[in-house]
Protein backbone atom coordinates (compact mmCIF):
# COMPACT_ATOMS: atom_id res chain seq x y z
CA UNK A 1 0.00 0.00 0.00
CA UNK A 2 2.61 2.82 0.67
CA UNK A 3 4.66 1.44 -2.70
CA UNK A 4 1.55 2.56 -3.93
CA UNK A 5 1.38 6.10 -2.27
CA UNK A 6 4.91 6.67 -2.83
CA UNK A 7 4.16 6.40 -6.29
CA UNK A 8 0.83 8.47 -6.49
CA UNK A 9 2.50 11.38 -4.77
CA UNK A 10 5.63 11.39 -6.91
CA UNK A 11 3.44 11.09 -10.02
CA UNK A 12 1.22 13.97 -8.70
CA UNK A 13 4.20 16.14 -8.04
CA UNK A 14 6.06 15.45 -11.48
CA UNK A 15 3.07 15.99 -13.26
CA UNK A 16 2.02 19.03 -11.89
CA UNK A 17 5.36 20.61 -11.86
CA UNK A 18 5.67 19.39 -15.76
CA UNK A 19 1.97 20.84 -16.70
CA UNK A 20 2.28 24.01 -14.80
CA UNK A 21 5.63 24.61 -16.34
CA UNK A 22 6.06 23.31 -20.08
CA UNK A 23 1.67 24.34 -20.01
CA UNK A 24 -0.19 26.76 -18.11
CA UNK A 25 2.85 29.17 -17.55
CA UNK A 26 3.45 29.48 -21.57
CA UNK A 27 -0.34 29.35 -22.20
CA UNK A 28 -0.69 32.39 -20.12
CA UNK A 29 1.84 34.27 -20.98
CA UNK A 30 0.57 33.94 -24.97
CA UNK A 31 -2.72 35.25 -23.97
CA UNK A 32 -2.55 37.93 -21.30
CA UNK A 33 -0.63 40.92 -20.99
CA UNK A 34 2.65 40.31 -19.24
CA UNK A 35 2.09 41.62 -15.78
CA UNK A 36 -1.38 40.12 -15.75
CA UNK A 37 0.37 36.57 -16.42
CA UNK A 38 3.05 37.47 -14.21
CA UNK A 39 0.51 37.81 -11.47
CA UNK A 40 -1.37 34.50 -12.27
CA UNK A 41 1.82 32.91 -13.04
CA UNK A 42 3.18 33.96 -9.83
CA UNK A 43 0.31 32.52 -7.79
CA UNK A 44 0.11 28.97 -9.60
CA UNK A 45 4.22 29.10 -8.49
CA UNK A 46 3.17 29.78 -5.06
CA UNK A 47 0.42 26.82 -5.07
CA UNK A 48 3.02 24.46 -6.73
CA UNK A 49 5.93 25.17 -4.34
CA UNK A 50 3.75 24.38 -1.40
CA UNK A 51 2.91 21.25 -3.17
CA UNK A 52 6.16 20.29 -3.55
CA UNK A 53 7.42 20.55 -0.33
CA UNK A 54 4.35 18.84 1.54
CA UNK A 55 5.03 15.97 -1.20
CA UNK A 56 8.67 16.26 -0.84
CA UNK A 57 8.46 15.78 2.92
CA UNK A 58 5.97 12.83 2.98
CA UNK A 59 7.76 10.91 0.02
CA UNK A 60 11.10 11.42 2.30
CA UNK A 61 9.46 10.02 4.93
CA UNK A 62 7.82 6.72 3.14
CA UNK A 63 11.17 6.18 1.73
CA UNK A 64 13.22 6.37 5.08
CA UNK A 65 11.26 3.85 6.20
CA UNK A 66 11.25 1.53 3.69
CA UNK A 67 15.40 1.72 3.38
CA UNK A 68 15.41 1.18 6.78
CA UNK A 69 13.14 -2.23 6.48
CA UNK A 70 15.26 -2.75 4.23
CA UNK A 71 14.21 -2.03 1.39
CA UNK A 72 17.27 -0.38 -0.66
CA UNK A 73 15.50 0.75 -3.90
CA UNK A 74 14.44 3.49 -2.14
CA UNK A 75 17.68 4.87 -1.26
CA UNK A 76 18.51 6.59 -4.50
CA UNK A 77 15.12 7.78 -4.91
CA UNK A 78 15.14 9.38 -1.75
CA UNK A 79 18.31 11.69 -2.56
CA UNK A 80 16.23 12.78 -5.66
CA UNK A 81 13.42 13.83 -3.91
CA UNK A 82 15.79 15.47 -1.45
CA UNK A 83 17.30 17.22 -4.18
CA UNK A 84 13.81 18.21 -5.37
CA UNK A 85 13.11 19.63 -2.00
CA UNK A 86 16.46 22.22 -2.39
CA UNK A 87 15.25 23.20 -6.01
CA UNK A 88 11.52 23.95 -4.57
CA UNK A 89 13.47 26.02 -1.45
CA UNK A 90 15.52 27.73 -3.52
CA UNK A 91 13.47 28.48 -6.07
CA UNK A 92 10.23 29.76 -4.17
CA UNK A 93 11.44 30.67 -0.97
CA UNK A 94 14.74 31.98 -1.38
CA UNK A 95 14.61 33.65 -5.09
CA UNK A 96 10.65 34.72 -5.31
CA UNK A 97 10.93 36.79 -2.24
CA UNK A 98 13.47 38.73 -3.85
CA UNK A 99 11.46 38.83 -7.39
CA UNK A 100 8.74 39.92 -5.57
CA UNK A 101 10.26 43.18 -3.65
CA UNK A 102 11.30 43.81 -7.45
CA UNK A 103 8.42 43.73 -8.79
CA UNK A 104 6.56 46.01 -5.97
CA UNK A 105 9.27 48.69 -6.15
CA UNK A 106 8.62 49.13 -9.59
CA UNK A 107 4.74 49.48 -8.92
CA UNK A 108 5.74 51.98 -5.94
CA UNK A 109 7.87 54.20 -8.64
CA UNK A 110 4.08 53.55 -10.93
CA UNK A 111 6.19 52.07 -13.91
CA UNK A 112 5.69 48.67 -15.43
CA UNK A 113 8.74 46.22 -13.96
CA UNK A 114 9.88 45.72 -17.71
CA UNK A 115 10.37 49.33 -18.08
CA UNK A 116 11.33 50.22 -14.65
CA UNK A 117 15.22 50.13 -13.41
CA UNK A 118 14.79 46.89 -11.65
CA UNK A 119 13.94 44.64 -14.79
CA UNK A 120 17.85 44.00 -15.43
CA UNK A 121 17.98 42.52 -11.76
CA UNK A 122 14.44 40.87 -12.36
CA UNK A 123 15.66 39.12 -15.78
CA UNK A 124 18.44 37.31 -13.65
CA UNK A 125 16.82 36.41 -10.73
CA UNK A 126 13.84 34.79 -13.13
CA UNK A 127 16.83 33.46 -15.34
CA UNK A 128 17.88 31.62 -12.12
CA UNK A 129 14.60 30.54 -11.37
CA UNK A 130 14.12 29.62 -14.56
CA UNK A 131 16.75 26.99 -14.20
CA UNK A 132 16.21 25.96 -10.84
CA UNK A 133 12.88 24.88 -11.99
CA UNK A 134 14.32 22.98 -15.12
CA UNK A 135 16.66 20.91 -12.95
CA UNK A 136 13.63 20.33 -10.62
CA UNK A 137 11.84 19.00 -13.70
CA UNK A 138 14.72 17.19 -14.55
CA UNK A 139 15.28 15.58 -11.36
CA UNK A 140 11.46 15.02 -11.38
CA UNK A 141 11.58 12.70 -14.51
CA UNK A 142 14.49 11.07 -12.76
CA UNK A 143 12.10 10.44 -9.89
CA UNK A 144 9.98 8.64 -12.01
CA UNK A 145 12.02 6.78 -14.00
CA UNK A 146 13.80 4.78 -10.83
CA UNK A 147 10.48 4.72 -9.02
CA UNK A 148 10.43 1.24 -7.71
CA UNK A 149 8.13 -1.22 -8.69
CA UNK A 150 4.48 -2.21 -7.23
CA UNK A 151 6.69 -4.66 -4.74
CA UNK A 152 10.32 -4.04 -4.97
CA UNK A 153 12.62 -6.89 -4.89
CA UNK A 154 15.55 -5.55 -3.49
CA UNK A 155 15.44 -6.40 0.28
CA UNK A 156 18.58 -7.04 2.82
CA UNK A 157 17.81 -8.60 5.81
CA UNK A 158 19.02 -6.46 8.80
CA UNK A 159 22.28 -7.21 10.19
CA UNK A 160 23.51 -9.02 6.43
CA UNK A 161 25.33 -8.14 3.73
CA UNK A 162 23.92 -7.29 0.58
CA UNK A 163 26.24 -10.45 -0.72
CA UNK A 164 25.21 -12.62 1.06
CA UNK A 165 21.28 -11.70 1.03
CA UNK A 166 22.29 -11.82 -3.07
CA UNK A 167 23.54 -15.59 -2.45
CA UNK A 168 20.36 -16.53 -0.62
CA UNK A 169 18.42 -14.96 -3.48
CA UNK A 170 20.25 -16.87 -6.17
CA UNK A 171 19.80 -20.30 -4.48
Amino acid sequence: MEHRLFRVISMAWVGSLLTLGLVAAPVLFSMLDRTSAGSVAAQLFRIEAIIGVISALVLILIGNRFVKSGIVDYKRVRWIVAVMLVCVLVGYFALQPFMNSLRMAAQEAGTDLASSQYAKEFGILHGISSAVYLVECLFGLALIWRLPGAAPVKIVPKGKSAKVAAKRARS
